[in-house]
């Protein structure tokens, strides 16, 4: 008697998702060690408890204050999210609102395109050829995937950018998307003035070493996460830190994104009008820790989808040498970090990943 072949799940979580299935495939189920935080990422947000942490919040409007008191005071808050959180809702980040609702509308709307339509951009990641539409492949040693599928192309800086790999539709979407990018390396480069003087540098001492406006690069990675009906099984995106510099996110206002803070996973509740920035690695490494790059991941639920839009900065991989700067180096604080670029950084953890777990919660 023939043994019955069990068909592979579809390779997009979107067709999946669609199946009408009520149980996800193994291949999805998160090992027994990272549940305990685990849930409908909208019924987690609903049940947290007054008092529990919350990711800061910090205005930026003081910084162009003629006020000097105003602007340092500013400068502080950001400094003291950096080093306790590693990540923070800005507010009054100079980027117009329509402007973000639109980038919103034409993310959204190449997603709600037919999947054979999307699979005419799909990536080929086992070649090396990353931008484009596409879906977690396997980690070949635990065989996990994430409960998601994703769009990611470089938009910043434009002479470097292959519109070839970018969604023509819909029609919008390249005009919308170029102007969200220019919009956005303006606030980069305030983020990292105020990082720079938080740390007693000039203003911009981290902007030139991780490139500067012509190579620094801007790589956006749309998350599309469909409903999930075990959501206290999957993730939408597995525990790891950023390896950018910063790393800026949108929603579409659905929560999901969860943060390793007091060792325990705490929730990131939607703040409006704002944008969640992430210290990444390269600038932990820079400011030899005073800054933090915090472990963090995505949960999923059953009743909504969730689309994100992570933009993360990241130097150029060959030409600049990653270490702590000179100035925050001491007797009393020697070098946390050896120098490494930027390629051999992103080596070491992929090398780092495979041999060591992520931490547990407490």
């Amino acid at each position: 008697m023939a043994t019955e072949v069990r068909p592979l799940p579809p390779s997009r979580v979107e067709s999946l998702a669609g199946s009408g299935l009520s149980t996800i495939p193994k291949e999805y189920i998160r090992p027994e060690s990272e549940r305990e935080y685990l849930g409908d990422a909208i019924e987690v947000v609903t049940k947290s408890k007054d008092g529990s942490p919350e990711v800061p919040i910090v205005d930026l409007l003081d910084f162009d204050s003629p006020d000097e008191e105003l602007c340092k005071l500013c400068v502080v808050a950001l400094k003291e999210a950096a080093e306790d959180w590693g990540v923070m809702h800005i507010l009054n980040h100079g980027i117009p609102l329509e402007l973000i609702d639109r980038l919103r509308e034409v993310g959204k709307g190449f997603f709600d395109l037919p999947i054979e339509i999307k699979e005419e951009y799909a990536n080929d990641q086992e070649s090396g050829s990353i931008q484009g539409y596409g879906s977690k492949l396997a980690n070949n040693a635990s065989g996990q995937l994430e409960w998601e599928d994703y769009y990611f192309h470089l938009i910043f800086p434009e002479d470097k950018t292959d519109i070839s790999t970018w969604p023509k539709q819909p029609v919008e979407y390249t005009e919308v998307t170029k102007e969200f990018a220019k919009k956005l390396r303006g606030v980069v480069t305030k983020m990292l003035s105020m990082l720079s003087l938080g740390l007693g540098l000039e203003e911009g001492k981290l902007e030139n070493e991780l490139g500067g406006m012509e190579d620094l690069l801007m790589q956006m990675k749309i998350n599309y996460y469909p409903k999930c009906p075990q959501p206290e099984l999957a993730l939408g995106v597995e525990a790891h830190t950023d390896v950018s510099s910063l790393t800026f996110l949108l929603t579409n206002m659905v929560p999901g994104l969860q943060l390793y803070y007091d060792n325990k996973w705490v929730i990131a509740k939607v703040v409006p009008d704002s944008l969640l920035v992430h210290i990444g690695d390269t600038l932990e490494i820079l400011s030899n820790g005073k800054y933090r790059s915090i472990l963090h991941r995505s949960l999923v639920n059953k009743e909504k989808v969730r689309i994100s839009w992570a933009v993360f900065c990241e130097p150029p991989k060959e030409t600049i040498v990653l270490k702590p700067l000179e100035e925050l180096v001491s007797e009393a604080a020697p070098a946390r970090f050896p120098p490494r670029t930027f390629a051999q950084h992103i080596q070491h953890k992929l090398f780092k990943k495979t041999q060591v777990d992520f931490p547990s919660p407490q």
